[in-house]
């Protein structure tokens, strides 16, 4: 694996961070007067960013509010998120193991993903999970964020790597989406934050464990 890249997206696919950002909007629902939701009402609706979260958190109540009080309500969960990025979040059951065995193996591992950067960083830091990547891409890192195949094309190329020798690992379409415009192939996991089962989108692969991963690899690489 020393001349692979392995391209991750961060939430719902590396991380579970569904109770901090169910967190974040609820701090917002409870400034505009909505009750609190939890983790799985909302869990389809996370891969689609959290303005799209947060309006669907809010439902009927939303259309009383101006295009202004929508910006300020994100600026509100953006705050509060920043501060409490990592209380409940952690990385999927088996990937820490998965991360160290393709890092002892000499295989590149970079993060693509459509959250901030600074914010991405900030958590896998928090979450010790740093350390195993070369690249952390955020939305704002290059000049085009996913579903744009330069976003995975810039990042396996500040990896140091070549697209021809790379996968990239995600969690909805549009990480599957990105991966196909960019001719890379995709794994997609079964675990992560889409309302539509990952299958429907014909990624390459599909995994419903960190153990499976490295086997499937092998299998696509070969």
């Amino acid at each position: 694996m020393h001349d692979l890249t392995l391209v991750f997206d961060l939430d719902g696919t590396l991380v579970d961070t569904a109770p901090d950002l169910v967190a974040a909007t609820n701090h917002v629902l409870e400034h505009v007067g909505v009750p609190p939701v939890d983790v799985d009402s909302l869990r389809p609706w996370i891969g689609l960013g959290a303005k799209y979260m947060i309006e669907m958190a809010i439902g009927p109540a939303g259309a009383k509010l101006t295009p202004e009080d929508h910006d300020q309500l994100l600026e509100r969960y953006l705050a509060y998120y920043a501060q409490n990025i990592a209380v409940s979040s952690q990385p999927f059951e088996g990937a820490v193991a998965a991360l160290e065995r393709f890092q002892a193996a000499g295989a590149k591992l970079a993060v693509c993903t459509n959250k901030m950067e600074r914010m991405s960083k900030t958590l896998l830091t928090e979450l010790d999970l740093a350390r195993y990547f070369t690249v952390i891409a955020g939305r704002d890192t290059f000049d085009a964020f996913k579903p744009h195949p330069n976003h995975l094309l810039e990042t396996i190329h500040a990896a140091g790597g070549h697209a021809a020798r790379a996968i990239m690992i995600g969690d909805t379409g549009v990480d599957i989406a990105t991966a196909k415009a960019a001719n890379v192939p995709v794994i997609a996991v079964t675990f992560g934050y889409t309302d539509t089962p990952v299958r429907e989108f014909s990624p390459d692969a599909v995994i419903d464990h960190y153990r499976h991963l490295e086997p499937t690899i092998k299998e696509l690489m070969s």
